[in-house]
């Protein structure tokens, strides 16, 4: 994790960072938004797509007959303390920056569909592609609820349930599917 951390967090924050310091766009997602809404949004579809996530995990693991799972609690959480720092990274660049920047330039729908492709696509540099395109099932309900989302653009919601999603596909959902027996 340390390698990733410098190689592609590290990066994709330091240009956030950059757009942020320098600019302070509204459309990168820096506000607190309509807090209430972000929360909610976060409260209902965090589980929702953490279970879904577990699941399609279980399916693709099924299908290629493998499946990396921690072998103990300790690894699990450690592996979602890093998801916790990973997703507000990829969620600023990838919704805040890409989505929102395009968003202003080109229009909410180009930002959308050049957001959550590039999202999607990115995933590729070290998955294979069924587990590349089940990136979407978090990346399109992300991508439209930070254009949705009533209030100012905010990174909170979206980055909350990025954190859910993906500890359900790897690391805690994996290892809970082990635990309940359901792999």
């Amino acid at each position: 994790m340390g390698p990733d951390l410098v190689r592609r967090l590290l990066p994709f924050a330091v240009v956030v960072a950059v757009v942020e310091i320098g600019w302070r766009p509204r459309w990168l997602g820096f506000s607190t938004g309509q807090i209430g809404v972000q929360l909610a949004f976060a409260a209902v579809a965090g589980p929702v797509l953490f279970v879904a996530a577990a699941l399609v995990q279980r399916w693709l693991a099924r299908r290629r007959a493998a499946l990396l799972v921690p072998g103990a609690a300790d690894d699990a959480w450690f592996q979602a303390g890093f998801y916790a720092v990973n997703g507000p990274i990829e969620e600023a660049f990838f919704r805040g920056l890409l989505q929102g920047g395009l968003g202003i330039a080109f229009g909410a729908p180009v930002g959308f569909a050049v957001g959550t492709a590039s999202y999607v696509l990115y995933h590729r540099l070290g998955w294979p592609w069924a587990d590349t395109l089940a990136t979407a099932l978090a990346g399109i309900p992300l991508g439209l609820a930070f254009w949705l989302l009533p209030g100012p653009p905010s990174l909170i919601g979206v980055s909350i349930v990025h954190i859910a999603a993906t500890c359900g596909f790897l690391g805690p959902g994996p290892y809970l599917l082990r635990r309940l027996r359901l792999l």
